[in-house]
């Protein structure tokens, strides 16, 4: 039988689990300690702070729209559902 030598044990193609496995909890470590981040554009910013309606009006337009709904006269018009629905419908129908 033939005496085998081992030659270059920390050459490139060596593997060793040990590293890996401190090598995975240092990624791990380090993606622990990134943190979320949210931009709002300043388009977002203006629509926040511009309304149509102030507060109060819009109150009160929510309380109508409530008391409509309560007492059964509130109408929707079936045609403008569809107007709003229907590009919505063409796009899914694609896929």
């Amino acid at each position: 039988m033939e005496n085998l030598k081992i030659n270059e044990t920390n050459r490139i193609g060596g593997t060793n689990p040990y590293q890996k496995q401190s090598e995975f909890r240092a990624d791990t470590a380090k993606k622990a300690r990134q943190k979320d981040e949210v931009q709002i554009s300043a388009a977002a910013k203006e629509m926040l702070t511009t309304s149509k309606l102030s507060h109060a009006e819009r109150a009160e337009r929510i309380n109508e729209l409530k008391q409509s709904v309560a007492s059964g006269t509130y109408h929707v018009e079936a045609g403008k559902i569809a107007e709003k629905l229907l590009p919505y419908l063409n796009t899914n129908r694609s896929e």
